[in-house]
């Protein structure tokens, strides 16, 4: 499985999850069958309030999965068109999502998105 997670410095294992999908500067994409973490840049870092283009963002990745502290709505509507799947963790680091996979993850729903009503208008995170 690949598995991309938005960073702000890159560190492999030890990389600490960005708080927000869309502003993040870097992704780091780890592949849990060959245990490779490699390093993405976001050239969709400096988009509009509410414009993120997830999959401009992620680039060549093709990840089957995204595991995020935060995302908002037209991200991940974009993310869940395209056919990958989100999910939060409150996991700090990359290998501590990685070393607890299946019990460390809730998959995210369109009511779950940072700004929604349901969640209050913010989403647990530091929405930028």
């Amino acid at each position: 499985m690949k598995i991309v997670f938005p960073v702000e410095i890159f560190c492999g294992s030890d990389s600490v999850l960005f708080e927000h999908f869309g502003s993040s500067p870097f992704f780091a994409l780890a592949d849990t069958e060959t245990g490779a973490i490699e390093q993405l840049t976001n050239p969709d870092q400096e988009h509009e309030h509410g414009a993120c283009n997830p999959l401009r963002a992620l680039g060549a990745a093709s990840p089957d999965a995204i595991v995020v502290g935060g995302i908002g709505a037209g991200a991940l509507n974009g993310l869940r068109n395209a056919g990958i799947r989100v999910f939060k963790s409150n996991a700090r680091t990359i290998g501590e999502v990685l070393g607890n996979l299946e019990g460390s993850l809730l998959e995210i729903l369109p009511t779950d998105v940072c700004g929604s009503a349901h969640s209050g208008g913010g989403c647990g995170c530091s929405c930028h």
